[in-house]
């Protein structure tokens, strides 16, 4: 009887280290890494992928915000974490596919030292235009500025955001001179804006909708390749006749190394999750459009936007300081 347990007790073990999945104990707590502060669109949208896996995989889940060098710190700690799938990053484009194309050195590679488990959600880009400004349209507003490229100065919520990006790709694109003013967010570019003191902003859709359904502000064109489902009146930059397109995500990862099977798990649980009519309509209320991608689709998502985004980096001419 001795010798049976024994060989139970072994045949168990092995099994167990056979499948990472089932060696993590039942009482490990899983930490999905936040590489910003507390508030936003992101960070609500990782508490609620942390309450729906906390269900599915019947552990403790918790979101850790963990900010700092534009996200880079978060990053890092995720890279170095044992790869067993109680560690995750829940991360934007940013620092996962352009950031590569910014700074000297990150510390990381994005492409290589993480494992993506899923695209959760996406969002897009809008010109908006202050209602001082004579333009109805995207060619009137390039026709405007072309009249006088004086008037080619745009707001944008930060040096070095993707809206700084997609901008200095429009203007290169529509073959204008234009001039980027870089605020501290869309709060304080939209308060120029609304001002007169400045005739154009470029940020995510999400942030002028509701002052475009106001009247208070006019959007042009949306970045994407379908129209926002926020605004199904806007055309998109391509329906407008400006050839480019653009849009920003959040996804989940995991540190490179970790068991395929855990990724599985984790993407089907993340995918279910995403993919249920309620959860689909609190994404949609956070202005960003519900996704739930494979992980081999995901891996090709984020390899190709390293490629797309390469030359709006290239055309701002910026780059960024360690």
């Amino acid at each position: 009887m001795r010798r049976l347990r024994h060989i139970a007790f072994w045949a168990a073990t092995a099994l167990a280290i056979g499948n990472p999945s089932l060696a993590q104990s039942l009482d490990a707590t899983v930490r999905i890494v936040w590489p910003y502060s507390p508030g936003g669109g992101g960070d609500a949208l990782a508490r609620m992928v942390a309450d729906e896996l906390r269900l599915g995989l019947k552990q403790p889940v918790i979101v850790e915000n963990r900010g700092g060098a534009d996200g880079r710190i978060g990053v890092r700690a995720v890279k170095t974490a044992a790869p067993d799938g109680t560690t995750l990053l829940m991360a934007p484009i940013a620092p996962m596919a352009i950031f590569q194309r910014v700074y000297n050195s990150l510390g990381y590679d994005p492409l290589v030292d993480f494992q993506p488990v899923s695209q959760l959600a996406t969002f897009d880009f809008a010109v908006g235009i202050g209602t001082h400004v004579p333009a109805t349209s995207l060619a009137d507003y390039v026709a405007w500025v072309k009249a006088d490229p004086a008037r080619g100065t745009y707001a944008v919520p930060g040096a070095g955001t993707l809206p700084h990006f997609f901008a200095a790709q429009f203007g290169q694109s529509s073959a204008l001179q234009l001039t980027h003013v870089a605020y501290k967010g869309t709060a304080e570019a939209l308060v120029d804006l609304l001002g007169g003191h400045i005739p154009a902003v470029f940020t995510s859709t999400n942030q002028l909708v509701a002052m475009h359904k106001a009247g208070r502000v006019r959007i042009l064109a949306t970045s994407d390749t379908e129209r926002s489902p926020f605004l199904p009146d806007v055309p998109t930059f391509l329906e407008a006749g400006s050839q480019i397109q653009g849009r920003g995500w959040f996804g989940m990862f995991a540190p490179a190394g970790t068991p395929a099977d855990v990724v599985e798990r984790l993407n089907r649980l993340i995918v279910a999750a995403i993919h249920r009519p309620d959860i689909r309509e609190r994404i949609l209320a956070l202005g960003l459009q519900p996704t739930g991608t494979s992980v081999p689709e995901f891996a090709a998502i984020q390899r190709a936007d390293s490629e797309r985004w390469a030359p709006a980096v290239k055309a701002s001419g910026f780059r960024a300081e360690q």
